[in-house]
């Protein structure tokens, strides 16, 4: 496969379970990812307009092709109510070809 299908792994917080699913269900139905988890029950603590804040929040891991990340992260820009989302991709050492065939497939 070439490196535009590498497996990517994008982390993204969001406020609540509603606007998890909300996203998640968006993004997999757009095919600009394969599977998102939603996972409940973080705490972050951050800086935000200097001010120390403490909130509660559902990670998503979203899967995706290195070729998708662009329009994902626009996607994600578009529809999440932080002024800056969280959009970090990870690279991933390895994936098994029979998982990576289905991502390619899901996201094309």
């Amino acid at each position: 496969m070439s490196a535009d299908d590498e497996l990517v792994l994008v982390l993204c917080t969001v406020p609540d379970e509603a606007t998890a699913q909300n996203l998640a269900k968006g993004l997999v139905d757009a095919r600009l990812a394969a599977c998102v988890n939603a996972i409940p029950g973080l705490t972050s603590f951050y800086r935000w307009e200097g001010k120390v804040e403490i909130d509660s929040e559902v990670q998503l891991l979203i899967k995706t092709r290195r070729a998708r990340f662009d329009e994902l992260a626009a996607w994600i820009e578009a529809n999440h109510p932080y002024d800056v989302p969280e959009i970090v991709a990870l690279a991933t050492e390895q994936v098994s070809d029979n998982y990576l065939a289905w991502v390619v497939k899901q996201t094309s």
